[in-house]
């Protein structure tokens, strides 16, 4: 009976080592489960998309035949909300073969359009 006193100890060891080894591991050591990377992952697909799609939401203002004015409207609002309802409203948002506009995109050409106009 004594010969197999160690294998409590070594059995304890073995299971807080294993819960330390976790925690150390989602904690610092970058391991993340699979909700997270998908979320992760989601986030940066939506990123790539909307930087994708700004420079035609840009080019649409420009092919706009009251460019100048609307441009002067989308500089005298002040908040950022209310830009991106004016380039959603001008249809600026709204690509070919979507039913909607895409509000992220919108957002992001407000703000490319307004530091445009800003540099001229």
């Amino acid at each position: 009976m004594q010969r197999f006193t160690w294998i409590k100890p070594g059995v304890w060891g073995v299971i807080i080592g294993s819960i330390l080894t976790m925690i150390v591991g989602f904690s610092w050591g970058g391991w993340s489960t699979s909700t997270t990377s998908n979320q992760l992952a989601m986030t940066r697909a939506d990123t790539a998309v909307t930087t994708a799609l700004v420079p035609i939401c840009v080019a649409q203002e420009k092919l706009d035949a009251t460019k100048g004015k609307r441009l002067g409207e989308l500089r005298a609002i002040s908040s950022s909300y209310e830009q991106t309802d004016f380039v959603i409203k001008a249809g600026w948002a709204t690509f070919p073969g979507a039913a909607d506009p895409n509000r992220n995109v919108a957002e992001a050409c407000a703000a490319a359009l307004l530091k445009t106009a800003a540099t001229k």
